[in-house]
């Protein structure tokens, strides 16, 4: 089971899954190209929102469908020091946002 974790480094947001650090998938949308962010709803929780349910969840299309919905149910909310997450916790969270 993966492991995303996030972290602050002097003034950057640093975000890794499984210790490797998490690909902003500026591809799919350009939120933010300066990088991840947390703890408001912004372009640089966006980005980090789309970026955690596309490696979650292995679709693309799905990621970018319900990524401003995470963004404000998880991503707005975590701590601005660090927090901690699972491919589990991601999943369960996004059905229950799904099935409202």
């Amino acid at each position: 089971m993966k492991q995303y974790a996030g972290k602050r480094n002097g003034t950057a947001a640093d975000v890794s899954v499984d210790g490797v650090p998490l690909n902003p998938r500026l591809d799919l949308w350009n939120h933010s190209p300066s990088g991840f962010e947390w703890g408001y709803a912004g372009s640089g929780p966006a980005q980090l929102a789309l970026a955690l349910l596309a490696d979650c969840l292995g679709d693309d299309q799905e990621a970018v469908e319900w990524h401003e919905d995470f963004k404000a149910a998880v991503v707005a909310g975590l701590q601005f020091a660090g927090w901690t997450m699972t491919e589990e916790e991601i999943r369960e969270t996004l059905d229950a946002i799904i099935n409202q």
